[in-house]
């Protein structure tokens, strides 16, 4: 069962256990799914998916610390709630060892040996992780470890 397909029928669920938050979430993520499909004229695989799936996480994380920041308590508590629901279908998210680990065997197959070699190094890790990992910490881990 392909992501959107699951998320269509967690939706259908959510209609019959009358869970109105839930339901109002997935609609959200199918419709910027639907979105992205219609804007790129293209069916979306799971790796999409996921693509979009983390994309809405982050601007929700992005919207609970603005209204951190002006103190409405109140509207960071829904967004993360949504945050919570959207996690549900992305995968557990990889360790920092784990991390080290994939750039110590993407540095063996690709020779990177100094910061030079950030792009080559980042292009075999991103497919590699994506939707796995923080690439903003990959990134930075990457950074550390060519540095070095």
């Amino acid at each position: 069962m392909t992501l959107k397909q699951q998320l269509t029928e967690d939706m259908k669920a959510a209609m019959k256990g009358g869970d109105k938050h839930a339901l109002g979430v997935i609609r959200l993520m199918l419709a910027a799914i639907k979105q992205r499909e219609v804007d790129e004229r293209i069916e979306l695989d799971d790796a999409a998916v996921l693509a979009a799936l983390e994309k809405m996480v982050k601007q929700r994380r992005d919207s609970v610390s603005q209204f951190e920041a002006a103190s409405r308590e109140d509207l960071a508590q829904v967004e993360r709630e949504e945050i919570v629901i959207i996690e549900r279908y992305l995968p557990e998210k990889l360790g920092e060892d784990e991390i080290l680990a994939a750039i110590a065997s993407a540095k063996a197959e690709t020779g990177a040996a100094g910061p030079a070699d950030i792009g080559k190094l980042m292009g075999v890790l991103k497919p590699m992780l994506a939707g796995k990992a923080d690439m903003g910490l990959v990134s930075r881990l990457v950074k550390q470890s060519l540095s070095n």
